[in-house]
């Protein structure tokens, strides 16, 4: 390995992921940027990384961990971070070197022992595997580190389909746990949002959990723990990652993107916690006005009981991709939640952009005991079953109309 003007020549194996037979073997990585998948870039969640390192430094490392948590908090972001300080061959205090060759090669995904799983979206007859996308997915995310299912989604497809995790990549798993390990300590397998496998995947993960060889780390990144097996879920140890606090998200949106400390703090509070959220308003200005459009909408049709409103948002809303109506239901259940806060006049509990605040000053009224836990029911089971691809437009209309009798005239 050579090093010049601050970039450094990492020659690649012909079996490292990423390597092309066709072009020059030598990968050129840039120093000056790989630092990214550290500890330290990870916003927030101190103790969850204390817990990580002490894990470490005590011998304790298990063979297969399950990273809860929330979209936007940096679960995957930890667990790329933690297994490039597994690997890494000169790790200190609290965090990688940066500087060997594991932790160049970890810091472009082209580690040849950390694999990843995700799910994919299907094109044609052929079922795809993670490893048909995996250029897509890491210059996807080294360029994001905070995103959204939905994003990843659009960026592999035409944002109408919801992606999978096929039985077929646990054959892939399989065999890439099969071989030996090329320079790692360990042998990392990282499944990001595991709960998008289906039955016969899961079963199948579930028995190479159960003996998984020697030296092999699994990281399970998951938003939604409750939709996996029970029998998986006792075999990973948990690692819960919560919101991010309101002053690490501050402190980020002030360095890197120069907001002033009142702006950036107003934004890190209306993210309540979720960086990708975060992004998203201070692209869009602070406004989600497509999902609040909607929202405004599907409540003044269900008050007014004016089907013929409802037919039109239903239209309008089903031919939505599986994962932005979920986004958008989940965003709704919010919505409503605010709503019945907003009526105790505690603005310091309520996170709302302007047009959000100035649509609920008019709507909280009519949010209450007897139907905020009601319509919140009605929203989760449509999430649900849209989950669990239900068709899109029977669900959404049937929501709406149980809704219609839980306004009081």
């Amino acid at each position: 390995m050579s090093f010049s003007k601050g970039k450094a020549f990492c020659r690649l194996d012909k079996q490292t992921p990423g390597y092309n037979s066709k072009s020059d073997e030598f990968a050129i990585f840039d120093k000056s940027k790989n630092n990214v998948m550290l500890f330290k870039d990870v916003i927030g969640q101190e103790s969850v990384k204390a817990h990580l390192l002490k894990s470490v430094k005590e011998g304790r490392v298990g063979h297969s961990y399950l990273f809860a948590g929330p979209e936007g908090v940096g679960s995957l972001s930890l667990a790329i971070a933690f297994a490039r300080y597994l690997n890494c061959l000169n790790s200190g205090e609290t965090d990688a070197c940066e500087s060997c060759s594991s932790c160049i090669k970890t810091a472009k995904l082209v580690h040849p022992d950390i694999h990843f799983v995700f799910p994919v979206v299907k094109k044609g007859s052929s079922t795809p595997v993670s490893d048909d996308y995996i250029s897509e997915w890491r210059s996807f995310v080294l360029a994001n580190p905070y995103f959204s299912a939905g994003q990843w989604f659009a960026n592999i497809a035409d944002d109408k389909k919801a992606g999978m995790i096929y039985a077929e990549e646990s054959l892939s798993v399989i065999r890439k746990l099969g071989l030996k390990n090329f320079e790692g300590k360990f042998k990392i397998m990282i499944i990001w949002l595991p709960e998008k496998m289906n039955e016969t995947g899961g079963n199948k993960l579930l028995k190479i959990l159960e003996e998984p060889p020697s030296n092999t780390v699994f990281m399970l990144v998951s938003e939604n723990p409750g939709a996996l097996l029970g029998t998986i879920l006792s075999r990973t140890q948990r690692i819960e990652v919560p919101f991010i606090e309101v002053s690490a998200l501050t402190k980020v949106l002030q360095e890197k993107y120069e907001l002033g400390t009142e702006q950036a703090e107003a934004l890190a509070r209306l993210s309540n916690g979720n960086m990708v959220k975060a992004l998203d308003n201070l692209d869009s200005g602070v406004d989600k006005s497509g999902y609040l459009d909607l929202f405004v909408r599907i409540m003044r049709a269900t008050y007014s009981r004016k089907i013929f409103e409802i037919v039109d948002w239903v239209d309008d809303v089903s031919p939505m991709s599986r994962d932005n109506i979920r986004n958008f239901l989940t965003y709704a259940i919010g919505m409503l939640r605010d709503s019945f806060i907003f009526n105790f006049k505690q603005p310091e509990l309520v996170f709302l952009s302007a047009g959000e605040k100035d649509f609920v000053s008019r709507f909280s009224p009519f949010i209450n005991n007897d139907n905020l836990l009601r319509m919140v029911e009605e929203l989760e089971l449509a999430c649900a079953q849209i989950e669990q691809n239900g068709n899109s437009k029977i669900i959404l209309f049937d929501m709406a109309i149980k809704m219609v009798g839980m306004f009081k005239q």
